[in-house]
């Protein structure tokens, strides 16, 4: 059975069992798995009037909802290929993707993303708004028959430096990655009767996002959207979630949140929290006295709940992908008795390469292949994978494709390391490497981390220096010019001469999706940020910091 008949058959099953909901200005709509298949049929009926064919690329332009689903799985249905657009993304990018995919339909939630594309794209297919796309009915019927090569979507990758290019994934991509993220959540949850309940957020448009929301539909799970990031706690809350999918910024951001305002409490919690907080470290080490572990006993009885609470207070564990996760922040998450389990992938590998093992997770690593997928290390400790994941190639763009697949591995770009238990680290990305003039090259991903949590209230850290004579770094946030000096003069005195931090500038304006310095799954614009900061850039050489 293919993964798409499998989703088909459980909403069947569950069809007067909720299995998807959205919080919506702090009102809750939820459809059962009848409500779901009835929409489907609806926009199934409308495509065949509106002569779409299978095969057809049509654009999908919307924020999560249950229609969105809806749309998706109609298309899939229909033997069409879906082009999931990010909907807060700049029309003129979003013009140049329906451009590139050839889209022949554009489905819309609303007339103003519809009007804001048509403005940059006067040749624009038909947009074709939700309401009209399921206004209609429909009857059930099962989903076309794909084999396994079939493409099934097209999902554009977030383009840190360049153009964004659109990745192919399959029937048999799907059908064999649903089939691995099925058995690690079982893993994770056990044998259970009730329904798993499981938050999201992150856009469906970016390949992980989408795993988890298809791994939801085929299992017992009922799903439970956010419509507003800026109420994410509160939603959280409201959802009593078992797990969701997060990446890094957000649990590093929650992190920050709490030592912060335990700070601001001052008194016994406050204290407590701090001696719990060394004691748990000197545990790491094999270090702890027995007034540690009474500490830690103290903090787990009085603090840790509550701030579990801001979870919902059912939480089995968090997910964690897109990005490396600070082995400190998991291990924070670790302490207040919440595990975090990182993934490792890219949408070329149809999001996942790795899954961290409930049963054995070791901070700052990232777990083992999923079956069937093979990992090595190659050249410049270059992470090569080959698998049944791995895409077919980019659209349109063999040359690219040739770049990336070759001898049958795809070549990740991404560094890293395997230990004895083929459990896997990410160092960094080979493109971000910085390559003094001396010859140095250096990986700037852990030493940005370092030095991100050891600057209070910094928000994001960039290293520079490529072609020059040494390293300097760009600080976002509220930051003191001498918090700032001596995190530096601390950290350099743990490092070679050529990976010492020179010089910094401060910017009290954070990278950001919406000024253009973000993907919009969270990842740093180096060449943006370069771009826009030249001028600071080129004035921090001739500064200098613990020389």
């Amino acid at each position: 059975m293919s993964f798409l008949e499998h989703i088909f058959e459980r909403l069947k099953g569950a069809a007067e069992q909720p299995v998807v909901r959205e919080i919506r200005s702090g009102r809750l709509t939820t459809a059962t798995g009848g409500d779901v298949l009835a929409l489907v049929a609806a926009a199934r009926m409308y495509l065949r009037q509106a002569g779409l064919r299978r095969g057809d690329r049509c654009a999908l332009l919307a924020p999560n909802s249950i229609r969105w689903i809806a749309a998706d799985l109609a298309l899939m249905a229909e033997g069409m290929n879906v082009v999931p657009l990010y909907s807060r993304q700049a029309p003129q990018e979003l013009a140049a993707l329906v451009r590139d995919s050839q889209s022949r339909l554009v489905l819309c939630a609303d007339g103003v993303l519809a009007d804001a594309l048509r403005g940059k794209m006067p040749d624009a297919p038909r947009c074709v708004i939700f309401d009209e796309l399921f206004r209609g009915g429909g009857r059930h019927e099962a989903p076309a028959v794909r084999a396994g090569d079939d493409p099934v979507t097209i999902i554009y990758t977030s383009g840190t430096s360049g153009e964004a290019k659109g990745v192919v994934l399959t029937a048999g991509n799907l059908n064999h990655m649903l089939s691995c993220t099925a058995a690690r959540l079982d893993l994770l949850m056990g044998t259970r009767k009730e329904p798993e309940h499981v938050f999201h957020y992150l856009p469906m448009n970016f390949a992980g996002s989408w795993i988890l929301m298809l791994s939801c539909l085929s299992r017992n799970a009922v799903l439970t959207l956010s419509t507003d990031v800026t109420r994410l706690a509160d939603e959280i809350r409201y959802a009593t979630p078992h797990y969701f999918l997060n990446v890094p910024t957000l649990l590093e951001r929650v992190r920050a949140g709490v030592e912060e305002k335990m700070a601001e409490r001052g008194g016994a919690a406050a204290k407590l929290f701090r001696a719990a907080k060394g004691a748990w470290a000197r545990r790491q080490e094999g270090k702890a006295s027995v007034g540690d572990l009474l500490r830690l006993g103290a903090a787990k009885a009085v603090l840790y709940p509550a701030i579990r609470q801001r979870f919902g207070g059912k939480l089995v564990a968090l997910i964690c992908g897109s990005a490396p996760l600070a082995v400190e922040t998991q291990l924070f998450f670790q302490m207040i008795g919440i595990p975090v389990l990182q993934v490792y992938g890219l949408t070329e590998t149809t999001a996942i390469c790795t899954m961290d093992d409930p049963r054995y997770v070791v901070p700052g690593r990232v777990g083992p292949a999923i079956p069937g997928v093979e990992m090595r290390v190659g050249e410049n400790q270059e992470i090569l994978v080959r698998g049944p994941n791995i895409f077919p190639g980019y659209w349109n763009r063999p040359e690219e494709t040739s770049q990336v697949l070759r001898d049958g591995w795809f070549h990740t770009g991404d560094q890293g390391e395997v230990d004895a238990t083929r459990n896997w680290k990410i160092s960094g990305r080979i493109k971000n490497l910085i390559i003094l003039n001396s010859g140095h090259n250096i990986a700037p991903e852990p030493m940005e981390d370092d030095l991100l949590r050891r600057i209070p209230r910094a928000q994001q850290v960039v290293l520079v220096g490529n072609g020059r004579s040494h390293l300097a770094a760009l600080v976002t946030g509220t930051v003191r010019v001498k918090d700032v000096e001596a995190a530096l003069t601390a950290m350099n005195e743990t490092l070679p001469h050529y990976r010492k931090i020179r010089s910094f500038h401060i910017l009290r304006e954070m990278f950001t999706v919406e000024n253009g310095l973000l993907t919009a799954n969270g990842k740093l614009k180096r060449d943006a940020i370069a771009a826009r900061y030249d001028t600071e850039i080129d004035a921090m050489f001739g500064k200098a910091v613990g020389a």
